[in-house]
């Protein structure tokens, strides 16, 4: 997937510093491309529960932001991503006392 299109469906208006941050973000994640397609299914799946996937601004990593409308969504939210990282085997770190998970990459 190019990058532009891959930040357009991430919500993001593509410009030469997003891009260089993707690119960074994909340098840095264990596997990209054996994950990349999942990564962005989990997203659109994601997106029904009020919940998305970002580009971090603070590590070199795509986030999974868990913002949703009620605890019942939230729960279903971090079952997806759990099924996600199961099923696809993904390293994901979630982020002590909130509701953020690191994508840190395909884990043979």
């Amino acid at each position: 997937m190019q990058k532009d299109a891959m930040l357009i469906q991430l919500g993001y208006a593509p410009n030469e510093a997003l891009v260089k941050q993707l690119q960074a973000i994909e340098e840095n994640t264990k596997g990209y491309s054996k994950i990349q397609k999942h990564i962005m299914d989990l997203h659109d799946h994601l997106r029904v529960d009020g919940s998305f996937i970002a580009l971090s601004n603070s590590e070199n990593y795509f986030k999974i932001k868990v913002e949703a409308a009620s605890t019942a969504l939230a729960q279903e939210a971090h079952e997806k991503i759990q099924h996600f990282s199961d099923k696809f085997k993904v390293t994901v770190n979630k982020l002590e006392n909130k509701e953020t998970y690191y994508i840190i990459g395909f884990n043979h």
